[in-house]
C-alpha cells in the first residue's frame, strides 16, 4: 500500500509552524508496512490543493490530508476533497448534536460556520474527536483509502492511533503477502558522520535489508536508523538485530544507546548503577550540560550542583580558581578547566567534578585562542583529565557541542574508558 501525507496550511509553508504530524504518522504507518512514498505541503489555496490531491490520486492507494477541517473561510479540506473526488457532502447529524451540546456545555453560541464541520462526503465514516470540534473523515473510495484529519497534533495524533490504525489494520489483514517494515535507531556520540561512514564503509556497500541510512543530528551526534522488511514483525526484528551487533562490534563505546534514548538518559543509567553522584561548573556552556542531566526524571540522586561561573569573580568567589591563574593563563586554560571541576565536586559534594571553560563566541576569539575552543575538565578525587577542543558552528551550536561532548566524556570514565 503506497501513501501519500498531504498536510494543509500557509502556516507551515510559511515556516511559523514545524510539520511534526508528518513524521509521527509516517513511523506509525511504517510499523504497518505501508511505505508512505511522499509528503506535500500546501497552503490554504482550493485550487492547489485539488492539484495536489489529483496528482496523489495518480500514484497513492492511502491518501491522508491533515488541517483545513475548522469552520472558518479558509478551512477548505473536506470541500476541495469532496469535489475532486465528485462526491456531495452530507449533514452527520450526530455530529450536529455533538457540537451543539459542546458550545452549550462552554457557554457560546453555535456559530452557523461550525456547522460545516459536521459535512462528510457521502460514503465518508466520521471520526470522532474528544479534543476539538472537527471529527476526521475515513473514506473508501474507488479502491482507495482516504483519511483527512484536522491539524493540531494534540487532536491529530490521538485519533490518528486510536481510531486510523485499527481501520488500516483490519483492511491489511485481508491482503496476503503482507510485509512488515521496522526500523531501529542506533545513536552514536564523539564520531563525525563522515567518519562513521568510513568505519562502516563495507556494511553500506553490502546493504540490502536491513537497509542503512546514516542521519547527522544538529553537529552533536549520528544516528543510524536500519530498516527491515520481512513477512513477520519477529523476522524483521531478527534482521535488525543482526544487523545492529553487526555494527556494534565496529563502532564500539561509541553507540551509547538506541531509538529514542538520549546521552543523558545512557549517562544517568550508568551513575545510577554505579550509585556515583556529580556536580558541574560551566562557563561557556551556560548551564546546557546541567539542563541535560537534570532533564532525567530520577536526577537528583546523582546531580549534587550545577554552578554557572561565568565572570571570573565567580570563578575564583564560588569554585576557589586562583585569581593568579587566571591572570596568568586566562579563563580560558586548561588549569583553570581542572580547577573549576576539582571546585564543583567540593561545593557539591560529589564523587565527581565537571568544569568547562571555552569562548562560545561570535567575539572574544584570538589568534592564539579562536571562537570554539574549550577545555573539558573531569575529577574524581585520585583522577584528573582535561583536554582541548575546537568547536565550530554558532554561538548555541558551540555551547551544544560542549555538553554534547561533555556527556560523552563522562560515560566514557564511567564505563573505564577515559
Amino acid at each position: 500500500m503506497r501513501c501519500e501525507i498531504i498536510a494543509v496550511g500557509t502556516e507551515l509553508l510559511m515556516g511559523q509552524i514545524v510539520n511534526t504530524n508528518g513524521a509521527e504518522m509516517a513511523r506509525d504507518l511504517a510499523g504497518l508496512g505501508i511505505g508512505v512514498y511522499y509528503q506535500t505541503v500546501v497552503g490554504d489555496n482550493e485550487e492547489r490543493l485539488a492539484e495536489v490531491f489529483s496528482l496523489a490520486l495518480k500514484r497513492a492507494d492511502l491518501i491522508i490530508c491533515s488541517g483545513g477541517l475548522g469552520p472558518t473561510t479558509d478551512d477548505i479540506t473536506r470541500e476541495t476533497v469532496a469535489r475532486v473526488l465528485g462526491l456531495p457532502l452530507e449533514q452527520n447529524e450526530f455530529w450536529v448534536k455533538k457540537l451543539y451540546e459542546y458550545f452549550e456545555r462552554v457557554g457560546r453560541p453555535l456559530i452557523q460556520s461550525n456547522l460545516r464541520q459536521a459535512m462528510l462526503p457521502r460514503g465518508g465514516r466520521l471520526l470522532p474527536n474528544d479534543r476539538g470540534t472537527a471529527p476526521g473523515i475515513f473514506l473508501e473510495h474507488e479502491q482507495r483509502i482516504f483519511v483527512l484529519l484536522p491539524g493540531p497534533p494534540g487532536e491529530l495524533l490521538p485519533m490518528f492511533r486510536r481510531q486510523v490504525i485499527p481501520l488500516l489494520r483490519e483492511r491489511l489483514e485481508q491482503v496476503e503477502d503482507l510485509a512488515v517494515l521496522q526500523s531501529k535507531v542506533l545513536r552514536v556520540s564523539g564520531l563525525g558522520e563522515s567518519l562513521i561512514a568510513e568505519r562502516i564503509k563495507d556494511v553500506l556497500d553490502k546493504q540490502d535489508n536491513p537497509t542503512i541510512a546514516p542521519l547527522a543530528r544538529g553537529g552533536r551526534e549520528v544516528h543510524l536508523r536500519l530498516t527491515a522488511r520481512a513477512g513477520t514483525a519477529a523476522e524483521a526484528a531478527r534482521l535488525l538485530e543482526d544487523k545492529a551487533e553487526e555494527i556494534r562490534r565496529i563502532l564500539g563505546d561509541y553507540i551509547y544507546g538506541e531509538d529514542e534514548e538520549g546521552l543523558e538518559h545512557s549517562v544517568a543509567r550508568l551513575l545510577w548503577q554505579k550509585k556515583m553522584t556529580i556536580a558541574v561548573a560551566e562557563s561557556c556552556s551556560g548551564g546546557l550540560l546541567s539542563h541535560r542531566l537534570t532533564d532525567v526524571p530520577g536526577s537528583s540522586l546523582y546531580m549534587m550542583a550545577g554552578l554557572i561561573t561565568y565572570s571570573n569573580a565567580a570563578k575564583a568567589d564560588i569554585l576557589g580558581v586562583d585569581p593568579q591563574l587566571i591572570a596568568r593563563r586566562g579563563a580560558v586554560s586548561n588549569g583553570v578547566a581542572l580547577q573549576m571541576a576539582c571546585g564543583a565536586r567540593r561545593v557539591g559534594r560529589a564523587h565527581i567534578g565537571i568544569g568547562i571553560t571555552g569562548i562560545a563566541g561570535p567575539d572574544g576569539g584570538t589568534a592564539e585562542k579562536p571562537v570554539g575552543l574549550t577545555y573539558i575538565a573531569l575529577v574524581d578525587g585520585g583522577f584528573d583529565y582535561c583536554r582541548d577542543f575546537h568547536f565550530w558552528g554558532s554561538r548555541q551550536e558551540i555551547k551544544e557541542r560542549a555538553a554534547q561532548t561533555a556527556l560523552h566524556l563522562l560515560r566514557l570514565y564511567l564505563l573505564g574508558k577515559l
